[in-house]
């Protein structure tokens, strides 16, 4: 779950216990530019303290503003829509004429924000059904592929458990890309049997582990809601490993390398691993997207960037990975050099 509506539920249920009332906004629709994703959510007390946001500010001081004023009163969820004009969107602060539609729900104990809050930190990704006309709400499991889902009459949102990432190494591009991740709402390991590189591993907010990286995969009982990436370049630690998550539904499995070394990866994997030709295609090596990337910083950026796309469902133009946008550049450049030396002669 995002870490954000987390908070906003954990901060709603803290007020319904204490007896207050709660109005809980979710986003359940966009049209054109929208400042927060469909699924954010905002959660405003009676008494206009806030947790969340749905926008850049302006809805949520209107809604705020609402609240003081005339109180939670309602009973049963309704929809509203902001930024239908060219002066409510400037008013309201969405970019390029952006429309969104919220839901307001209020909130009594009786929703079953508790519940969903002890499912989600059981490991479980639960969806919340809610009854437009009634207010009722339960919980169902969910899948993986589920999101938000609004007609009408139902609202359908998903919890579940933060996304994880395992990194195999403890080095100098293992830093950087970690706490990167973290700021992605990552829920972070480090795997490095080496204690030359443990010894000197301070990324507060990671959890390190000394095991072999491919007990560490089998420990983690990875799903759909898991990444792992290996850095180390040593067959020894990455290739069992690889070969561990690439039979997992994970999201994301990359490995760092060059061109040379990842063809050499992937003979090693299907000749000594029997992995098939369906099973590879799964790995993601070079790592990361082209972007001319030389630094540590850099690569980690790189890497994310991959990753946050295919978490989010976008296929990437085959000239944006590294193997493909190098092995272009080459035969520029060769092109290049062959007239230069056609001219010469």
């Amino acid at each position: 779950m995002d870490s954000v509506n987390l908070e906003v539920l954990k901060a709603s249920a803290r007020w319904i216990e204490s007896g207050r009332r709660v109005l809980l906004v979710t986003v359940v629709r966009t049209w054109g530019s929208s400042p927060r994703p469909e699924g954010a959510m905002l959660a405003i007390c009676e008494d206009g303290a806030v947790v969340g946001s749905v926008s850049g500010g302006c809805i949520e001081d209107d809604l705020i503003e609402r609240v003081r004023r005339l109180g939670i009163e309602q009973t049963v969820p309704e929809a509203v829509k902001y930024g239908i004009s060219a002066d409510e969107a400037h008013r309201f602060g969405l970019p390029c004429g952006g429309t969104i539609e919220l839901v307001l729900e209020p909130l009594t104990r009786a929703s079953g924000i508790d519940d969903l809050l002890r499912r989600v930190a059981a490991g479980q990704l639960v969806a919340r059904s809610l009854d437009m006309e009634t207010g009722a709400a339960r919980l169902v499991l969910a899948r993986s592929t589920d999101g938000t889902d609004f007609n009408g009459h139902r609202l359908l949102t998903s919890h579940g458990p933060r996304y994880r990432m395992l990194v195999i190494g403890a080095g100098q591009l293992s830093n950087y890309l970690c706490q990167i991740a973290l700021g992605l709402d990552y829920q972070v390991t480090v795997c490095d049997p080496r204690e030359e590189y443990t010894d000197g591993w301070h990324v507060p907010g990671t959890t390190l582990v000394r095991s072999m990286p491919d007990d560490a995969v089998l420990d983690m009982k990875l799903d759909e809601r898991c990444a792992v990436i290996a850095l180390t370049h040593d067959p020894k630690l990455d290739d069992l490993a690889l070969m561990e998550a690439i039979r997992t539904p994970a999201f994301y499995v990359g490995a760092l390398g060059s061109r040379r070394n990842n063809a050499a990866r992937r003979e090693r994997l299907e000749t000594h691993f029997d992995l098939n030709e369906h099973e590879l295609a799964r790995l993601r090596g070079p790592v990361g997207i082209y972007i001319g990337s030389r630094t540590p910083p850099e690569i980690a950026v790189s890497i994310l960037a991959e990753m946050t796309a295919v978490k989010n469902g976008v296929a990437l133009p085959s000239e944006c990975r590294v193997e493909e946008a190098k092995t272009t550049l080459d035969i520029a450049v060769n092109h290049q050099t062959g007239c230069a030396v056609a001219k010469r002669h």
